[in-house]
């Protein structure tokens, strides 16, 4: 088809209130779920009504190679030693060539987890660490 870009995102940037905790190369988790409840009409037997209750929005991982950026996520972990803070969030896909494919903005976002590298001389590997967030739903505008 001429004319449609492939999107391929080779990255995930994130922002946590307009401060960078920088790249990641894998992000799963986007994503949101609607409670349905069925209830039953007496004297309709032709269908039963599906009523959404309540949204649920899944936690978001993201994972990358341990960079300098990763004292950022460290530095915002402890500052949540003081009090927990929602913040808001901005994830980015983006290309190779660093072109925006799309974005995703999160409201009430807070650490959930985070996992560094497991480090051992006897088995080299690149070192790794996950950062979990939950987050209360999307927002609108992610710009």
């Amino acid at each position: 088809m001429a004319g449609v870009e492939e999107a391929v995102a080779v990255c995930f940037v994130v922002r946590i209130d307009d401060e960078s905790l920088g790249s990641f190369n894998s992000c799963d988790g986007l994503g949101v779920e609607f409670t349905v409840e069925q209830r039953e009409e007496g004297g309709n037997n032709g269908m039963v009504w599906q009523l959404p209750t309540r949204i649920k929005y899944s936690n978001v991982k993201l994972s990358r190679p341990v960079t300098r950026d990763s004292a950022k996520i460290i530095k915002w972990i402890a500052g949540m030693a003081a009090g927990i803070a929602r913040k808001t969030a901005v994830i980015e896909a983006r290309t190779l060539e660093g072109t925006v494919i799309a974005s995703w903005a999160l409201s009430g976002v807070v650490p959930v987890r985070w996992s560094g590298p497991q480090l051992s001389a006897d088995s080299p590997k690149v070192a790794t660490e996950t950062l979990e967030l939950a987050h209360h739903g999307f927002l609108t505008s992610a710009r």
